[in-house]
């Protein structure tokens, strides 16, 4: 990871991927009001590697995690905001090989589940799916398009347990969760 540096933060106008809200309603006859933020859904992919007996994870910096907690990065499910007029499926494949450089067949990607995320003031949605990998799939080192920065990471699964409930590693719920499903699933 590069040098990081905030400048500084401010109140958000024109939000490119998010838009700030407050939400005025009615319950139980009583008005009341809600900060909220109307963003994207998403998709994210569990992607194991089945000849390194791995996980593929991505490290990036997440600025907002940076400002409440003094983290720099996080590590993540390879994800994507659903921005195109595509299938979830066929999004998930373009993130998996923007991300993390495998290019897997749309018939390989599995739907987990969906759930909804930050449900307090946002409420997205994020489908879940899982592909396994070989060496032989990838055709570059990913990292993302553009000017991300994204590591690719590989989690030994015999390793997996010792990082979900280490504490000080910042990690979202949704690889959480997916680990707790391939576990259940493939169980090691």
């Amino acid at each position: 990871m590069k040098n990081i540096e905030i400048l500084k933060t401010k109140p958000l106008r024109n939000g490119r991927f998010i838009k700030a809200l407050e939400i005025e309603y009615i319950q139980n006859g009583k008005v009341k009001r809600w900060e909220a933020v109307k963003a994207n859904d998403s998709v994210a992919i569990l992607i194991y590697h089945k000849e390194k007996d791995s996980f593929v994870l991505v490290k990036q910096f997440r600025p907002a995690l940076y400002i409440q907690h003094k983290h720099f990065f996080s590590y993540e499910l390879c994800a994507g905001i659903v921005d195109k007029d595509k299938s979830l499926a066929q999004i998930a494949k373009e993130e998996i090989l923007e991300e993390t450089g495998y290019n897997t067949g749309l018939e390989n990607i599995k739907k987990i589940t969906s759930f909804y995320t930050s449900v307090g003031f946002a409420g997205s949605r994020q489908t879940l799916f899982y592909t396994e990998v070989l060496e032989s799939d990838r055709v570059d080192s990913g990292g993302g398009v553009d000017d991300e920065e994204i590591e690719v990471v590989y989690l030994k699964v015999s390793e997996a347990k010792k990082f979900m409930y280490d504490e000080e590693i910042p990690k979202t719920p949704g690889l959480l969760y997916a680990f707790c499903w391939w576990f259940e699933n493939f169980g090691k």
